[in-house]
């Protein structure tokens, strides 16, 4: 199977997972396990996978050698963010970074890899939102063929943009798999307030999610871009994608430097 194939059918099947999801209802008082739980990990991680194996097999060795750097990124910004206790994340900075300058393939192996690396190795409740992970790397790097990311308002819209398809995503297994713990206390403390005004236990998440991940998105794509204008001059332009698709308002090589308006 080609590489696109590969793709196009991990998308598929994260998809019909989340329809599916969101269609089916708890099989436990709480929320957690049962039919839901396994078809959230089984649909979700099978699709990583396949995103994973078809990306990776499209990317140029420049941006191979980009990835350990972006995903050791991620992993130290989510930890310190993680035990500040606030509803936030920002483990997605390298993931956006990737996206940016690499393209959309890069940017999606490049969050799904950082999320199973992470299950596996430190937290395993992160192994599931390796779907998440993959699509915010995915939306950042289309986002910017289209050229979002040349204007300060629209980088920031798009990083909004990019935490309301996390928040949606996330939901089904925030609900599902884990019966509405959240990955920091922040975001824990944020469900159970929802929870306590009524709301179901999906809808909760729903919110917290559209609530806390636009934000969280919008300042991650800040921090990724304030990264690239930090840079040498010629840094992004080692890659083919941000040189086709002039992903970010570029100075001539006299100014010395690359940035966002």
């Amino acid at each position: 199977m080609s590489e696109r194939w590969r793709i196009g059918l991990g998308t598929t099947v994260i998809l019909l997972t989340y329809v599916a999801l969101i269609a089916a209802k708890p099989t436990s008082a709480h929320g957690v396990g049962g039919p839901a739980a396994l078809l959230a990990l089984g649909g979700y991680g099978i699709g990583a996978m396949l995103i994973i194996s078809g990306a990776m097999a499209r990317l140029p060795t420049t941006t191979l050698t980009l990835l350990p750097v972006a995903i050791t990124v991620n992993i130290v910004m989510g930890k310190i963010v993680y035990f500040s206790g606030l509803p936030l994340q920002l483990d997605a900075i390298g993931t956006v970074l990737v996206g940016v300058v690499a393209g959309p393939a890069a940017g999606a192996a490049t969050g799904a890899l950082t999320s199973i690396l992470v299950g596996m190795t430190i937290t395993p409740g992160a192994l599931p939102y390796a779907v998440t992970a993959a699509a915010v790397g995915f939306v950042a790097g289309a986002l910017a063929r289209l050229g979002w990311f040349r204007r300060k308002p629209t980088a920031l819209a798009g990083g909004a943009l990019i935490g309301v398809v996390a928040g949606v995503i996330s939901a089904p297994i925030t609900t599902f798999v884990f019966g509405n713990a959240g990955s920091s206390v922040g975001q824990s403390a944020l469900i159970a307030t929802f929870q306590a005004y009524g709301d179901g236990m999906l809808r909760a998440a729903s919110l917290q999610g559209l609530a806390a991940d636009p934000l969280d998105k919008a300042l991650t794509v800040a921090l990724a871009l304030t990264i690239l204008a930090r840079l040498p001059a010629g840094f992004v332009q080692r890659f083919s994608f941000a040189r086709e698709h002039h992903v970010l308002n570029t100075y001539a090589p006299a100014a010395g430097k690359a940035g966002v308006a």
